[in-house]
Protein backbone atom coordinates (compact mmCIF):
# COMPACT_ATOMS: atom_id res chain seq x y z
CA UNK A 1 0.00 0.00 0.00
CA UNK A 2 1.24 3.57 -0.41
CA UNK A 3 0.28 6.44 0.71
CA UNK A 4 -0.38 9.96 -1.43
CA UNK A 5 -1.33 13.35 -1.16
CA UNK A 6 -3.45 15.27 -3.50
CA UNK A 7 -3.74 19.14 -3.20
CA UNK A 8 -7.31 20.25 -4.31
CA UNK A 9 -8.93 23.79 -3.69
CA UNK A 10 -8.78 24.48 -0.47
CA UNK A 11 -7.56 21.08 0.99
CA UNK A 12 -4.94 18.29 0.82
CA UNK A 13 -6.41 15.00 0.60
CA UNK A 14 -4.53 11.71 1.79
CA UNK A 15 -5.36 8.40 0.11
CA UNK A 16 -4.22 4.53 0.21
CA UNK A 17 -3.53 2.92 -2.78
CA UNK A 18 -3.43 -1.41 -2.55
CA UNK A 19 -1.91 -2.73 -5.60
CA UNK A 20 -0.46 -1.07 -8.85
CA UNK A 21 -2.91 1.29 -10.71
CA UNK A 22 -5.02 -0.93 -12.75
CA UNK A 23 -8.57 -0.31 -14.01
CA UNK A 24 -11.18 -0.61 -12.80
CA UNK A 25 -10.25 0.94 -9.61
CA UNK A 26 -12.44 0.08 -6.91
CA UNK A 27 -12.91 2.84 -4.41
CA UNK A 28 -13.94 2.61 -1.14
CA UNK A 29 -15.47 5.79 0.72
CA UNK A 30 -17.45 6.79 3.91
CA UNK A 31 -18.25 9.88 6.09
CA UNK A 32 -17.59 10.56 8.47
CA UNK A 33 -15.58 7.98 8.92
CA UNK A 34 -12.11 7.40 7.16
CA UNK A 35 -9.96 5.71 5.24
CA UNK A 36 -8.87 3.24 8.10
CA UNK A 37 -12.23 1.77 8.94
CA UNK A 38 -12.44 0.02 5.53
CA UNK A 39 -8.79 -1.70 5.96
CA UNK A 40 -10.54 -5.15 6.60
CA UNK A 41 -13.19 -4.97 3.62
CA UNK A 42 -10.13 -4.04 1.35
CA UNK A 43 -8.18 -7.31 2.59
CA UNK A 44 -10.71 -9.00 0.90
CA UNK A 45 -9.71 -7.78 -2.23
CA UNK A 46 -6.02 -8.51 -2.85
CA UNK A 47 -6.98 -9.14 -6.39
CA UNK A 48 -8.42 -5.63 -7.30
CA UNK A 49 -6.43 -2.31 -6.84
CA UNK A 50 -8.17 -0.16 -3.78
CA UNK A 51 -8.29 3.12 -3.64
CA UNK A 52 -9.67 4.66 -0.09
CA UNK A 53 -8.78 8.37 1.48
CA UNK A 54 -9.85 10.52 4.12
CA UNK A 55 -12.95 13.26 3.23
CA UNK A 56 -11.49 16.89 3.50
CA UNK A 57 -11.13 18.30 6.94
CA UNK A 58 -10.97 14.12 8.55
CA UNK A 59 -8.22 12.46 9.41
CA UNK A 60 -5.50 13.04 8.11
CA UNK A 61 -6.79 15.41 5.33
CA UNK A 62 -6.39 18.94 5.78
CA UNK A 63 -8.68 21.56 4.78
CA UNK A 64 -7.92 25.53 4.50
CA UNK A 65 -10.99 27.16 3.01
CA UNK A 66 -11.75 28.48 6.04
CA UNK A 67 -15.18 26.41 6.31
CA UNK A 68 -16.04 23.12 8.87
CA UNK A 69 -19.13 21.63 7.08
CA UNK A 70 -18.91 18.61 5.23
CA UNK A 71 -21.15 18.80 2.21
CA UNK A 72 -21.96 15.96 -0.20
CA UNK A 73 -21.07 18.65 -3.20
CA UNK A 74 -18.00 19.46 -2.23
CA UNK A 75 -16.78 15.45 -1.31
CA UNK A 76 -18.10 14.83 -4.49
CA UNK A 77 -16.01 17.14 -6.69
CA UNK A 78 -13.04 16.53 -4.06
CA UNK A 79 -13.21 12.89 -5.48
CA UNK A 80 -13.86 13.66 -9.15
CA UNK A 81 -10.26 15.66 -8.43
CA UNK A 82 -9.01 11.76 -6.89
CA UNK A 83 -10.30 9.78 -10.08
CA UNK A 84 -8.69 12.52 -12.66
CA UNK A 85 -5.44 12.20 -10.55
CA UNK A 86 -5.42 8.10 -10.35
CA UNK A 87 -5.73 8.48 -14.70
CA UNK A 88 -7.84 5.20 -14.42
CA UNK A 89 -11.56 6.13 -14.26
CA UNK A 90 -14.40 5.48 -14.64
CA UNK A 91 -14.10 3.72 -11.31
CA UNK A 92 -16.81 1.01 -9.27
CA UNK A 93 -17.76 2.54 -6.17
CA UNK A 94 -18.79 1.06 -2.21
CA UNK A 95 -19.66 3.87 -0.05
CA UNK A 96 -20.89 3.46 3.32
CA UNK A 97 -23.48 5.58 5.27
CA UNK A 98 -22.43 9.28 4.63
CA UNK A 99 -20.16 8.37 1.83
CA UNK A 100 -22.84 6.60 0.29
CA UNK A 101 -24.46 10.12 -0.20
CA UNK A 102 -21.29 11.23 -0.99
CA UNK A 103 -21.25 8.85 -3.82
CA UNK A 104 -24.56 9.79 -5.40
CA UNK A 105 -23.93 13.00 -5.42
CA UNK A 106 -20.67 12.03 -7.40
CA UNK A 107 -22.73 10.08 -9.93
CA UNK A 108 -24.83 12.91 -10.48
CA UNK A 109 -22.33 15.53 -10.58
CA UNK A 110 -19.68 13.22 -12.85
CA UNK A 111 -21.86 10.83 -14.07
CA UNK A 112 -18.93 9.69 -16.72
CA UNK A 113 -17.12 8.66 -13.27
CA UNK A 114 -18.66 5.68 -11.79
CA UNK A 115 -19.06 1.80 -13.57
CA UNK A 116 -20.94 1.03 -10.62
CA UNK A 117 -21.92 2.54 -7.33
CA UNK A 118 -23.01 0.49 -4.31
CA UNK A 119 -24.36 2.66 -1.75
CA UNK A 120 -25.00 1.01 1.56
CA UNK A 121 -27.75 2.52 3.91
CA UNK A 122 -27.33 6.23 3.03
CA UNK A 123 -28.86 8.64 5.47
CA UNK A 124 -31.41 11.09 3.61
CA UNK A 125 -33.99 11.86 5.54
CA UNK A 126 -36.17 13.92 2.20
CA UNK A 127 -36.62 9.63 1.10
CA UNK A 128 -38.71 9.39 4.65
CA UNK A 129 -42.88 9.86 5.35
CA UNK A 130 -41.92 11.13 8.29
CA UNK A 131 -39.25 13.13 6.98
CA UNK A 132 -40.02 16.59 9.52
CA UNK A 133 -39.50 13.50 12.56
CA UNK A 134 -36.48 12.48 11.82
CA UNK A 135 -34.97 16.15 11.44
CA UNK A 136 -36.21 16.34 14.60
CA UNK A 137 -34.88 13.34 16.11
CA UNK A 138 -31.68 14.41 14.70
CA UNK A 139 -31.54 17.71 16.60
CA UNK A 140 -32.28 15.46 19.63
CA UNK A 141 -29.12 14.35 19.29
CA UNK A 142 -27.05 17.56 18.68
CA UNK A 143 -28.78 19.04 21.77
CA UNK A 144 -28.01 16.14 23.87
CA UNK A 145 -24.01 16.83 22.73
CA UNK A 146 -24.33 20.17 23.11
CA UNK A 147 -25.52 20.01 26.77
CA UNK A 148 -23.63 17.19 27.49
CA UNK A 149 -20.89 16.19 25.69
CA UNK A 150 -19.77 13.33 23.46
CA UNK A 151 -20.96 10.52 25.78
CA UNK A 152 -24.54 12.43 25.94
CA UNK A 153 -25.08 13.17 21.92
CA UNK A 154 -23.42 8.89 21.34
CA UNK A 155 -26.42 7.77 23.47
CA UNK A 156 -28.84 9.46 21.54
CA UNK A 157 -27.80 8.88 18.46
CA UNK A 158 -27.80 5.31 19.13
CA UNK A 159 -31.02 5.48 20.74
CA UNK A 160 -32.30 7.22 17.61
CA UNK A 161 -30.60 5.17 14.73
CA UNK A 162 -31.78 1.97 16.61
CA UNK A 163 -35.64 3.13 17.14
CA UNK A 164 -37.58 0.63 14.92
CA UNK A 165 -39.76 2.35 12.69
CA UNK A 166 -41.06 5.85 12.13
CA UNK A 167 -40.38 8.52 14.60
CA UNK A 168 -43.56 8.91 16.39
CA UNK A 169 -44.52 10.70 19.58
CA UNK A 170 -43.33 7.47 21.25
CA UNK A 171 -39.61 8.21 20.50
CA UNK A 172 -39.58 11.45 21.34
CA UNK A 173 -41.56 10.56 24.81
CA UNK A 174 -38.55 8.17 26.06
CA UNK A 175 -36.37 9.80 28.98
CA UNK A 176 -32.69 10.41 27.64
CA UNK A 177 -30.47 6.96 27.76
CA UNK A 178 -27.41 6.76 29.92
CA UNK A 179 -24.14 6.62 28.34
CA UNK A 180 -23.15 4.14 30.79
CA UNK A 181 -25.64 1.50 29.09
CA UNK A 182 -23.63 2.00 25.88
CA UNK A 183 -20.38 1.88 27.60
CA UNK A 184 -19.60 5.50 27.01
CA UNK A 185 -18.67 7.95 29.80
CA UNK A 186 -20.81 10.63 31.03
CA UNK A 187 -17.57 12.90 31.54
CA UNK A 188 -18.02 16.37 29.62
CA UNK A 189 -14.51 16.43 27.44
CA UNK A 190 -15.67 20.10 26.41
CA UNK A 191 -14.86 19.00 22.93
CA UNK A 192 -17.99 20.17 20.29
CA UNK A 193 -16.38 19.83 17.02
CA UNK A 194 -17.59 16.01 16.21
CA UNK A 195 -18.50 15.81 12.83
CA UNK A 196 -21.21 13.60 13.45
CA UNK A 197 -22.94 14.86 16.71
CA UNK A 198 -22.13 18.35 15.48
CA UNK A 199 -24.06 20.73 12.77
CA UNK A 200 -21.18 20.10 10.43
CA UNK A 201 -22.66 16.87 8.81
CA UNK A 202 -26.05 18.16 8.86
CA UNK A 203 -25.80 18.61 4.85
CA UNK A 204 -25.08 15.06 4.25
CA UNK A 205 -28.73 13.71 6.20
CA UNK A 206 -30.39 17.40 4.35
CA UNK A 207 -29.50 16.06 0.91
CA UNK A 208 -32.15 15.68 -1.44
CA UNK A 209 -31.11 13.32 -4.70
CA UNK A 210 -32.51 14.14 -8.08
CA UNK A 211 -34.22 10.72 -9.24
CA UNK A 212 -34.25 12.22 -12.80
CA UNK A 213 -30.70 12.95 -13.13
CA UNK A 214 -29.29 9.73 -11.22
CA UNK A 215 -31.30 7.33 -13.57
CA UNK A 216 -30.34 9.31 -16.36
CA UNK A 217 -26.44 8.98 -15.53
CA UNK A 218 -24.98 5.68 -17.31
CA UNK A 219 -23.28 4.45 -13.32
CA UNK A 220 -25.33 1.18 -12.27
CA UNK A 221 -26.42 2.53 -8.67
CA UNK A 222 -27.23 -0.79 -6.49
CA UNK A 223 -29.09 0.46 -3.04
CA UNK A 224 -27.94 -1.62 -0.23
CA UNK A 225 -29.02 -2.51 3.06
CA UNK A 226 -27.79 -4.67 6.31
CA UNK A 227 -29.76 -7.51 6.75
CA UNK A 228 -29.83 -7.10 10.48
CA UNK A 229 -30.70 -3.46 10.06
CA UNK A 230 -34.56 -4.19 9.31
CA UNK A 231 -37.19 -1.26 10.07
CA UNK A 232 -34.20 1.17 11.54
CA UNK A 233 -33.38 4.54 10.51
CA UNK A 234 -30.66 3.69 7.79
CA UNK A 235 -32.64 0.84 6.53
CA UNK A 236 -35.77 2.86 5.92
CA UNK A 237 -33.27 5.90 4.52
CA UNK A 238 -31.57 3.41 1.87
CA UNK A 239 -35.43 1.55 1.07
CA UNK A 240 -36.56 4.97 0.25
CA UNK A 241 -33.62 5.69 -1.58
CA UNK A 242 -34.52 2.64 -3.61
CA UNK A 243 -37.80 3.63 -3.88
CA UNK A 244 -36.65 7.21 -5.63
CA UNK A 245 -34.94 5.43 -8.08
CA UNK A 246 -37.30 2.70 -8.98
CA UNK A 247 -35.43 -0.34 -7.64
CA UNK A 248 -35.46 -2.80 -4.72
CA UNK A 249 -32.78 -2.60 -2.16
CA UNK A 250 -30.35 -5.33 -1.90
CA UNK A 251 -29.49 -6.97 1.45
CA UNK A 252 -26.53 -7.13 2.29
CA UNK A 253 -24.82 -9.39 5.51
CA UNK A 254 -24.83 -8.03 8.64
CA UNK A 255 -25.66 -4.31 10.00
CA UNK A 256 -24.68 -0.69 9.24
CA UNK A 257 -21.40 -1.21 9.37
CA UNK A 258 -20.90 -5.03 8.73
CA UNK A 259 -17.56 -4.90 6.72
CA UNK A 260 -15.95 -3.82 9.96
CA UNK A 261 -13.38 -5.96 11.42
CA UNK A 262 -12.95 -6.46 15.65
CA UNK A 263 -11.34 -3.20 15.99
CA UNK A 264 -14.19 -1.06 15.46
CA UNK A 265 -16.44 -2.01 18.06
CA UNK A 266 -19.75 -3.57 17.37
CA UNK A 267 -17.68 -5.92 14.73
CA UNK A 268 -19.77 -7.25 11.55
CA UNK A 269 -19.08 -10.41 9.22
CA UNK A 270 -16.59 -8.77 7.01
CA UNK A 271 -15.72 -11.93 5.16
CA UNK A 272 -19.36 -12.47 4.23
CA UNK A 273 -19.42 -8.77 3.16
CA UNK A 274 -17.08 -9.28 1.05
CA UNK A 275 -18.04 -12.07 -1.17
CA UNK A 276 -21.97 -10.42 -1.69
CA UNK A 277 -20.38 -7.10 -2.66
CA UNK A 278 -17.86 -8.84 -5.34
CA UNK A 279 -21.02 -10.67 -6.29
CA UNK A 280 -22.81 -7.30 -6.73
CA UNK A 281 -19.93 -5.69 -8.39
CA UNK A 282 -19.71 -9.02 -10.68
CA UNK A 283 -23.62 -8.63 -11.02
Amino acid sequence: MTTQTLSVDGAELVYDVRGPIAAPLLLMIGQPMTADGFTELAGHFADRTVVTYDPRGLGRSTRSDGRRDHTPERQADDLHALIEALGAGPVEVFASSGGAVTGLALVARHPHDVITLVAHEPPINAVLPDEANAVRARAGFHEAYEKGGRGAGMAQFIAMTGWQGEFTEEYFAQPAPDPAMFGMPAEDDGDRDDPLLSKHSWPITDYRPDAAVLSAAPTRIVIAVGEESAGTYTARTAEGTARLLGQEVVVFPSHHGGFLGGGFGYAGKPAEFAARLREVLTG
